[in-house]
């Protein structure tokens, strides 16, 4: 069986990866069709091949974001359409995303079984991008979603008929748990000798960064690390960690996989206090390193909390936060039993093989007597 995965602007290179390996041990014969990610290297493994198509010129180093956007865009339509030959080898066709998807609908190649990842945070109901992803899904012959929250949102507001929808976990990131150049922490996070709360991945408002700030003005005892590049003006961040009693440390830029298992060893707590989404590739990656977690009461995150693994808050409560953050701090059996079931859960539930198994499974069925 020949598969394509296909992540244009190569926006989730980590899952990509891991995706196209457990295939690839599956034993699918797995291309996939992305650009260079422009911030480091990637997780390249075993048993599949990787075609760089897209952005060639954009994605080069050295240039400026706003001359990188321009040239992505002269780039695009040309690149999806010399996808369309590229698209000819593969028996089904398996997208993670489509950067423009209100002009990439009619740009996909000639009709193949086609699957589409939901990675999205969902929008609201009757909100323009809504509409856009209505009609998106609609040309897909499955979609794959991270939570049963997620599907059954799909199914509600979006049309998606149930018989398209198929409920695949996100994996564990646990690759970078075995990394043969682990960098350490910066010297001044290791004299930090109390304990840490931390908060990872880009800076968006979705995330609620402020919240947790707010929250850990009524924490004693640790330090907040709010680690990863802003995706907003960090003005109004900066002025409530100086509010704060404890120290709060923003490590603001982009931190590379060989620096990640550092920050997750060294925390105490992983939180995100999210306002809107399903599921969080930082999640999986505090699943995979075994760690406390501290989620908002959101999207598919009580999945995550059911299986013990997980303390949930209600969003936008900084209260409520600091509250669980400090009952948590002060309770080290309870921390330890959210870590072991974090890596139970990412060994059994959340395992990349299980989850290769279950998309094979997907491809044969829409496949049928074509394979």
């Amino acid at each position: 069986m020949r598969v394509q995965i296909v992540d244009p602007a190569a926006y989730t290179p980590p899952y990509d990866h891991a995706l196209a390996g457990a295939l690839a041990r599956a034993g699918a014969d797995v291309e996939l069709v992305t650009s260079r990610f422009s911030y480091g290297p990637v997780p390249v493994g075993e048993g599949y091949t990787v075609n760089e198509l897209f952005y060639r010129r954009s994605s080069r180093e050295g240039i400026g974001a706003r001359r990188r956007r321009l040239l992505r865009a002269a780039e695009h339509v040309p690149d999806m359409l010399r996808y369309r030959r590229v698209a000819q080898r593969a028996d089904l066709v398996h997208y993670m995303w489509l950067p423009l998807p209100a002009l990439d609908r009619h740009l996909l190649p000639a009709r193949r079984p086609r699957v589409y990842t939901m990675h999205w945070r969902l929008p609201e109901k009757e909100t323009r991008i809504a509409r856009t992803l209505v009609r998106l899904l609609a040309s897909m012959d499955a979609v794959v979603v991270h939570s049963e929250h997620g599907a059954r949102r799909l199914e509600a507001d979006f049309a998606v008929p149930p018989e398209r929808l198929h409920v695949i976990p996100h994996g564990a990131f646990d690759y970078l748990t075995r990394q043969e150049d682990e960098a350490p922490l910066p010297a001044e996070l290791r004299e930090v000798t109390g304990p840490v709360i931390l908060a990872f991945g880009l800076v968006r408002p979705y995330k609620g960064t402020d919240v947790l700030l707010e929250a850990f003005q009524q924490v004693e005892g640790a330090e907040l690390w709010v680690v990863g590049m802003p995706r907003m003006p960090m003005d109004e961040l900066r002025e409530l960690a100086r509010r704060a009693p404890g120290t709060v440390r923003f490590v603001d830029r982009f931190v590379t996989d060989p620096e990640i298992p550092a920050f997750m060893r060294r925390a105490d707590l992983v939180v995100l206090p999210y306002r809107n989404i399903e599921q969080s590739g930082v999640l999986y990656t505090g699943l995979a390193f075994g760690r406390p977690l501290v989620l908002s009461d959101v999207g598919g995150f009580p999945e995550i909390a059911e299986k013990g693994a997980a303390r949930l808050v209600p969003p936008e409560d900084p209260p409520a936060l600091a509250g669980t953050l400090s009952a948590l701090l002060s309770d080290r059996s309870a921390r330890e039993a959210l870590a072991d079931a974090a890596t139970e859960a990412a060994a059994t539930t959340y395992s990349w093989d299980r989850i290769g198994e279950q998309t094979l499974s997907l491809y044969r069925d829409l496949l049928g007597p074509r394979r």
